[in-house]
């Protein structure tokens, strides 16, 4: 009877902190999620029964319209907070990732809203994101790429005369040998799913809900 309690106990923590990112909630999670350590609860467990199902629910009620940018900025907002609580935890090892994604703007785009906001989606999901910021060359996607050997290279694009950088930045991939090695994912405001399949780009995400979905499924992971 005491497991079983026990058990229900957990749950219900669990939910507390998923309810409490999905919200915005930030003081909320951040104590549910330091409640949970005391606990003894895993890393791992914090991470997929609680921050990881709060963040899928965002994204898909992003994708569906049901909340709109402000909103989800405020749940990754709350959930980076939640990270920064078992962050000293990751160093002994509690740590897992379900692949690496690498990102950036691409060269002569300054923009980061966007690309940003994937990226803590992505985090949120439990990858593990090496974010190379704005402007970023053909060459440092190149270098970057080859120092952390990721799945996914994610590159966004709000300016239309930025967009060539990305089939550039493909070019250089597969000069370097790295593109039959790593999946490579554009978005972006002007981007389409026809300039996608024009450039060689193997994934299209035209917002960031979608982008998470693509990339589990580019992994086998959906």
């Amino acid at each position: 009877m005491s497991e079983i309690l026990a058990n229900e106990s957990a749950r219900a923590a669990f939910t507390a902190l998923s309810e409490a990112v999905a919200n915005g909630n930030i003081p909320g999670a951040v104590a549910e999620t330091r409640r949970l350590v005391d606990g003894g609860a895993a890393v791992s467990g914090i991470l997929d029964l609680g921050l990881v199902p709060a963040m899928d629910k965002v994204g898909a009620k992003f994708a569906a319209g049901e909340i709109f940018i402000p909103q989800m900025l405020l749940s990754a907002k709350t959930m980076q907070e939640c990270m920064k609580v078992l962050e000293p935890l990751f160093k002994k090892g509690d740590k897992t990732t379900k692949g690496k994604v690498l990102i950036g703007t691409v060269q002569g785009d300054l923009h980061d809203i966007g690309k940003n906001l994937v990226a803590v989606m992505l985090e949120g999901a439990g990858f593990t994101v090496t974010d190379l910021g704005v402007d970023v060359s053909p060459e440092k996607f190149v270098q970057k790429a080859s120092e952390v050997e990721p799945d996914i290279i994610a590159m966004s694009a709000l300016l239309s005369t930025t967009m060539p950088a990305m089939s550039k930045t493909i070019k250089a991939l597969q000069d370097a040998g790295l593109k039959d090695k790593i999946k490579v994912m554009i978005g972006g405001a002007p981007v389409t799913e026809k300039f996608a399949g024009e450039i060689n780009a193997d994934l299209f995400a035209p917002d960031a809900g979608a982008a998470v979905i693509k990339v589990k499924e580019a992994l086998n992971l959906a």
